[in-house]
């Protein structure tokens, strides 16, 4: 009994975290009008990685709790690359890329070999999402329009899914996926911390 309420608690708090999650990181965007220190091939990368995670879990039926977070997160991904593409002046890309990951996404679900090989790949493509992310930050030494918060409470998510991810289904791939995704989700916020702390004091110098 103890363990099913923990389970709803983990499942119901990532499911409202995930529901605001990107939220800090588009009204800082919408705030500045600019997208200094954040990256645009992360920002892609982790969208694909969420297709591949979704489709994945419903194409083996996985219970809908496990995953219910990931529609929302990928509606709060678009939102960001509009407007990325529009502060960058490229929104007219935007029909390029709706056309790629609809596509890809229906690919995926042809042959269960497809969706199996994607799967494989996908905690790599979500790790590479962060490095892209640490790498913008690395050669900007700008975390100014990057929101500390919005990583924080992706490193919660991601632990919470190791915890159900365990007491469910037990799929490998999926948890090892999560391990690695707090693990590196944890570096990209601690390195906006210290470029923000670093900013902080110089202007105060």
């Amino acid at each position: 009994m103890e363990s099913d309420t923990l389970l709803h608690m983990a499942n119901f708090s990532t499911l409202f975290v995930c529901m605001v999650l990107k939220f800090p990181q588009i009204f800082v965007l919408m705030r500045a009008k600019s997208t200094a220190g954040v990256s645009l091939n992360s920002l892609l990368l982790e969208l694909t990685g969420f297709i591949v995670f979704v489709t994945y879990q419903m194409y083996y039926d996985y219970p809908p709790p496990t995953y219910l977070e990931y529609p929302i997160l990928i509606a709060q991904d678009v939102i960001l690359l509009l407007l990325i593409l529009h502060y960058n002046g490229s929104l007219q890309q935007s029909l390029i890329y709706t056309l790629v990951f609809v596509g890809g996404w229906r690919l995926l679900t042809v042959e269960k070999w497809i969706i199996d090989l994607a799967m494989s790949l996908c905690t790599f493509i979500s790790a590479a999402s962060k490095f892209a992310q640490l790498q913008c930050l690395w050669r900007s030494k700008d975390a100014g329009q990057v929101s500390a918060l919005s990583w924080a409470m992706a490193t919660y998510t991601c632990m919470a899914r190791i915890y159900t991810t365990t007491v469910t289904t037990g799929d490998m791939q999926v948890l090892v996926r999560f391990i690695v995704m707090t693990s590196l989700n944890m570096w990209v916020l601690l390195t906006i911390l210290y470029y923000q702390k670093h900013s902080s004091s110089k202007k105060e110098d």
